[in-house]
């Protein structure tokens, strides 16, 4: 059988009356209307990437109130997990309230495997998890019921932000793209806003207004391009089809935009404490910055507090070494540390600029020493001061004090004015501490109140201090056991967790940490034994300068103070430090004699070779404009951080030598169409059609088939290395998912590449991939053709339920043309027009029949053929 066929003609249909030879003109027939579920928004790749891309630009006004970028590594994984939930679920048609409670249930798994310990495989919440989360929930509203913007990246504030905007994508993602009302957005994003607009008390940057508007404006437009789209297939008088009426959205948004901002440059804005850039106005300067300390302390973690910054400068303590406290914990926390009891509130204190009531032990006897204190950087609700305070001048009526912890505080963090102190400095004696009676009051019930401590910490305080008659026996074998000769070692970072509970695994197993974890677990097996104790934070003695003591924040420190009765609290430092910044009280020192640093030997307490000048570990946040204290993340989990970094920034490059080189490939292909179908002759070109393109493809097009897919896998691997320096179990969980979900496109787009790569190749067969291609293409939209149709049946089919354009139908003629050449005239598959043809009827399928993503997900050519 020979045809004579070219394929279908212009203005009708395969078979059709203009067939074969057909040169009659014919009436117009207006194309059918596409159904209005054609290209839904739901099912729109561009509706989540906008309105995640919206809301991860809106949190970006967090800067204003949370140090620091790590929060943001935490945002974009939470938005692209419910951007992507939220798209593989309406691919398959799932209801929007199922959507909806899956983009939670992910969100859970991300917060429980990011910020908890205790959760089923890692990162399913269960009631272990959820009572973890909601110590970490209190934490971070102690920190910003105390804390003065911007607050600093801890844990607790990374968590509670987290959820906040997790759930803010949530409810974006659903007005977005299910309700397809991407406008009432606006309401929540500006609520984004707001909330640090108002804490902040400084501009918040120029920049995350611009990136919030922009992204916004993406979203309308992005919406508006796709109802006016819509809108243009109907057969409605007056409505052009020109190519630029497709911009109208975007340009009245981005006109919008324009006017928005310059008149946010003339005008206030809210929460920017004057104009934009340009403005001028109030509030344009840089607030003050400085250091304060943490009211907590950890049994596990890394210390890292950055370059040293001077906090205070301090005279009159001459060759003498004493400890600087600030404020003292008294509540321990099992498996998380010490804190401020009561909710983190303090007693309501006195008067601080009055004669301040004396401390417990403080009879008056001793001389009163004057102490000029200068803070320099220093910025806190706490004043620290040495020994047992009787007086401080120079200071602000806001300023309280209250003898029970030994501490002076105001309710806001502040910068303080160069104050003196006239302090008792008396050290009791052993012989006064060994004779000292303990007391059965209220001191001693408050400090040694029952906690829940492993028996085994228990067991170990009591076998240490079996043998001893007095308190003050029973805390000087305490304070030695912490030494290197039972193990113990000072380090930056606490070993790895080898228990559940984390004060016996550093007692017991670890024994590496810094002074909070020593000074944590020496005041908790104080209180095994039934010896009252509290944890001091404070200061080092700092190194001399001149005629005074530089303290810096590298000599942050925590250290135990022991209650006595009559003698009042008493302090052991049980951190072995070898630089010189250590402290040893002459109580504590085998000769008796007065403050010296921690370098001893005898039988008073080791020292351990550590490196000089390392941090003492208390836990310093810094306050802005200054450095200081940074969240950090274990190096043995960073690879993960560089690996998924660095594979992205390869997807990055492919993607976009991808995309260029696809651009070129079609307009050279277009060309080559161009040239092919027209009879002009080759020293010129036709009317209407554009000369072809000086030089060839930018890759070669077998090797730019390929590139999309492997953009694909490195991205993949991108997010999954990305996804295991949260936990391994969510990067396998979400590798099963992925190779679940995304294995059948991915085979059916392996199949694709290989027909097209033998397409462009024009090598033997390449008819057969063309038309095998386009039966799946055509099964995929839900339109299986029949193996018995005939070609011009088929493309019959094709023409009229996938409303081709001109430039589709002409494509197919070609591509018709050369399979019926092929099967029926015995001619070669080396037409150089059939790729251009077939890229072409491709692009007019993807413009007028676009593939709902259930069909992309799970195509239906794929699972016929598995049925065969």
């Amino acid at each position: 059988m020979t045809s004579t066929m070219t394929g279908p003609p212009a203005t009708g249909t395969p078979g059709g009356p203009g067939g074969p030879g057909g040169n009659r003109p014919h009436l117009h027939t207006p194309t059918p209307r596409p159904p209005a579920s054609a290209a839904p928004w739901s099912s729109s790749l561009l509706a989540p990437v906008t309105a995640g891309a919206a809301t991860l630009c809106a949190s970006t006004s967090l800067t204003g109130v949370v140090s620091g970028w790590s929060w943001l590594g935490y945002l974009f994984v939470a938005i692209v997990l419910v951007a992507c939930t939220g798209l593989a679920l309406r691919s398959v048609r799932a209801p929007t309230i199922v959507v909806g409670l899956a983009q939670l249930v992910v969100l859970a798994f991300l917060i429980t495997g990011s910020f908890t310990t205790s959760g089923i495989l890692k990162i399913i919440p269960g009631p272990a998890a959820f009572s973890e989360l909601r110590d970490v929930l209190a934490a971070s509203a102690d920190q910003i019921g105390t804390g003065l913007a911007p607050v600093d990246g801890t844990p607790p504030i990374l968590c509670l932000v987290t959820i906040a905007i997790g759930l803010v994508a949530v409810l974006v993602d659903t007005l977005a793209v299910a309700a397809s009302a991407p406008a009432a957005t606006g309401l929540v994003l500006l609520c984004v806003y707001a909330v640090p607009a108002s804490l902040s008390d400084t501009m918040l940057p120029w920049w995350t207004f611009v990136l919030g508007a922009a992204s916004f404006a993406a979203l309308l437009a992005v919406d508006g391009n796709h109802r006016h789209r819509r809108w243009r297939n109907r057969d409605a008088p007056g409505l052009g089809g020109s190519p630029s009426s497709a911009s109208t959205p975007a340009a009245v948004v981005s006109i919008a935009l324009v006017l928005g901002l310059i008149t946010g440059v003339a005008a206030t804005g809210v929460g920017t404490v004057g104009s934009l850039p340009g403005g001028g106005g109030p509030g344009t300067g840089s607030g003050g910055g400085g250091f304060g300390v943490e009211p907590f302390t950890q049994l596990r973690g890394l210390l890292d507090q950055g370059a040293a910054v001077e906090l205070f400068k301090v005279r009159g303590l001459g060759d003498e070494k004493h400890l600087l406290r600030a404020f003292t914990l008294d509540t321990y926390l099992p498996n998380k540390g010490w804190v401020i009891g009561n909710n983190g509130r303090m007693p309501p204190g006195v008067a601080a600029n009055r004669p301040l009531p004396p401390a417990p032990g403080d009879t008056g006897a001793a001389p009163s020493r004057p102490i000029q204190i200068q803070p320099t950087n220093w910025v806190d609700n706490w004043l620290p001061v040495y020994g047992d305070p009787r007086e401080l001048q120079n200071v602000a009526d806001n300023w309280l004090y209250d003898k029970g912890t030994g501490a002076v505080f105001t309710t806001s963090r502040q910068s303080a004015p160069p104050y003196t102190e006239l302090a008792s400095l008396n050290e009791p004696t052993k012989d006064e501490l060994r004779a000292a009676v303990p007391k059965d009051d209220a001191t001693t019930q408050q400090y040694t109140a029952p906690e829940q401590v492993d028996k085994r910490v228990v067991a170990k305080a009591q076998q240490i201090t079996e043998n001893k008659t007095n308190n003050f026996d029973k805390a000087t074998a305490l304070w030695q056991f912490f030494t290197a000769q039972n193990g113990f070692t000072y380090d930056t970072q606490t070993a790895p967790a080898t228990d559940s509970d984390a004060l016996a695994d550093f007692i017991l197993n670890g024994k590496r940490g810094f002074c909070e974890q020593f000074a944590s677990a020496m005041a908790v097996m104080l209180r095994a034994v039934g010896i009252p104790s509290r944890v001091a934070i404070g200061f080092t003695p700092g190194t001399p300068q001149g005629d005074y003591q530089t303290i810096s924040s590298k000599d942050a420190h925590a250290w135990v103070e022991v209650y006595f009765g009559d003698s009042g609290w008493v302090s052991f430092d049980p951190t072995p430090l070898s630089d010189g910044r250590g402290f040893i009280p002459s109580y504590l020192r085998q000769d008796g004699s007065p403050s010296a640093n921690g370098s001893t030997s005898g039988d008073n307490k080791p020292s351990n070779p550590t490196s000089s000048a390392a941090p003492t570990g208390a836990p310093l946040k810094p306050q802005p404009n200054l450095a200081g204290g940074t969240a950090v993340t274990s190096a043995d989990s960073t690879w993960q951080i560089w690996a998924g970094g660095l594979l992205a920034l390869l997807a990055l490059l492919v993607t976009v030598i991808a995309y260029f080189a696809y651009k070129r490939l079609r307009a050279f292909q277009a060309a080559v169409m161009h040239k092919g179908s027209s009879s002009a002759p080759d020293n010129g070109s036709p009317r209407g059609v554009p000369p072809a393109p000086v030089g060839g493809p930018l890759i070669n097009p077998q090797v730019t088939n390929w590139l999309p897919l492997v953009a694909a896998g490195l991205w993949t691997a991108a997010i999954v290395f990305l996804a295991a320096w949260l936990s391994w179990w969510f990067a396998f969980v979400l590798l099963i998912l992925v190779g679940g979900i995304g294995a059948p496109a991915m085979i059916r787009d392996f199949n694709r590449r290989r027909r097209l790569q033998v397409i462009t190749s024009h090598t033997p067969g390449a008819a057969d991939a063309a038309w095998h291609e386009l039966m799946d293409e055509c099964a995929d939209r839900g339109l299986p053709i029949p193996p018995s149709d005939t070609v011009r049946v088929a493309g019959q089919k094709l023409v009229q339920r996938h409303h081709l354009d001109e430039e589709g139908r002409n494509g197919l003629r070609a591509v018709i043309g050369v399979v019926e050449k092929s099967w029926y005239g015995n001619a070669g598959d080396e037409d150089p027009t059939l790729a251009p043809a077939f890229d072409e009827l491709r692009q007019s399928l993807r413009r007028n029949a676009p593939m709902s993503w259930r069909g992309r997900l799970f195509p239906r050519s794929l699972l016929q053929r598995l049925r065969k």
